[in-house]
């Protein structure tokens, strides 16, 4: 179980790894809980792996993320952490049969970790390298959108070093204030940031740039936020639809983890026609991506525009690989909602893993 990493979102990450521990059975699973640091360190934490062995009652809000350097090598047939510096017990098995990455972000969430486990031909939970990267990077995201035939709000994307005062033109122009501006490749709303006139975007578009070097800006719309959650490779299982109420004008970091002022309403108070026609866009939004193993698919319900007129319906607005599972994240709450308690669902997963990984290893551009 990899956790924590180096991306921004590292906390979130150390926050979710505990719902899936806490859904380990330990008498079937024997878990070697790998904290990554901001650093990029694999650290093995025994103090961890003691209180997953001990069942899931007296678990922390957030992993701690210490213990022993190890690493993960690229090598198909060892499937075995590899320890860095003394330090653990001589009659440790460090071999390992699947790699759960909870982790957000890059470095984690966006191909990276997905690209080593497939050079070690290891199974892994979630989507693979192409998913990953495309869910991750929100610009090439809603190009597969939109060739899917998806809906969305009005965007536009800048990368550092081109033409700024020609794109706060075009932005102006194409989108209008206010509008919103998010990192292309980051999560957790860190980095995102609203603007209502010229100065504030310009502001917005260094903050999001801080992180990234593109950046998507997007119109605001006056609309419900309702998500799905997603289970499966080919056969997809798409829970009832959750709606989020955000404690601001737009969820942020702090309203998400910090305040936690956010309403997650599940069900959705939707009419069984737009739950039907929401699972629906999820289920295309999921393989417009290449997705597979879990997912939470986004929309915007826009029922009427800011200038009164009709809205659009339902619009995409993202899909997450590797969702939030924090106890204030939404993916869990569905799937508890929909019949599917946390261990179902954790076993679930580590299964579609395998299967993926039968699928792929019977071709995959082998040698024969």
């Amino acid at each position: 179980m990899l956790y924590g990493g180096r991306s921004a979102e590292h906390d979130v990450a150390r926050a979710g790894a505990v719902w899936a521990a806490g859904s380990f059975d330990p008498a079937r699973y024997d878990v070697l809980p790998v904290g990554i640091t901001t650093e990029g360190h694999w650290l093995l934490s025994l103090e961890v792996r003691a209180l997953l062995a001990a069942g899931p009652d007296g678990l922390p809000k957030r992993f701690e993320v210490s213990g022993t350097r190890v690493t993960m090598l690229p090598d198909p047939g060892s499937r075995a952490l590899v320890p860095l510096e003394p330090g653990l017990p001589d009659d440790l098995d460090l071999g390992f049969d699947v790699v759960f990455p909870l982790m957000h972000g890059p470095y984690g969430e966006d191909g990276t970790i997905q690209g080593l486990c497939e050079l070690a031909d290891v199974p892994y939970v979630g989507a693979g390298v192409l998913g990953s990267s495309l869910a991750m990077d929100k610009v090439l995201m809603k190009r597969a959108f939109a060739e899917a035939g998806l809906a969305s709000v009005v965007w536009r994307a800048f990368r550092d070093g081109r033409d700024r005062a020609a794109f706060v033109a075009e932005v102006e122009t194409a989108i209008g204030y206010p509008c919103f501006v998010k990192p292309a490749n980051l999560g957790s709303s860190v980095g995102v940031g609203r603007a209502d006139d010229r100065a504030a975007f310009e502001a917005a578009l260094d903050r999001a740039l801080h992180y990234d070097e593109w950046v998507i800006v997007e119109e605001a719309v006056e609309a419900r936020e309702i998500e799905v959650a997603m289970l499966g490779n080919e056969e997809l299982e798409t829970s009832f639809p959750g709606e989020v109420v955000p404690g601001e004008v737009y969820r942020s970091y702090a309203d998400k983890y910090e305040r936690q002022e956010a309403r997650l309403i599940v069900p959705a108070p939707i009419t069984g026609e737009q739950a039907a026609e929401v699972q629906r866009l999820a289920r295309i939004m999921y393989a417009s991506v290449a997705c597979e193993g879990l997912a939470r698919c986004d929309f915007f319900l826009e029922e009427r525009r800011i200038d009164g007129s009709p809205g659009r319906g339902y619009l995409a607005n993202e899909i997450n690989t590797i969702p939030g599972c924090s106890p204030t994240s939404m993916f869990p709450r569905l799937w508890d909602w929909s019949g599917k308690p946390r261990g179902v669902v954790v076993d679930r997963l580590v299964e579609l893993a395998f299967e993926r990984h039968a699928r792929r290893t019977a071709r995959a551009g082998r040698q024969r």
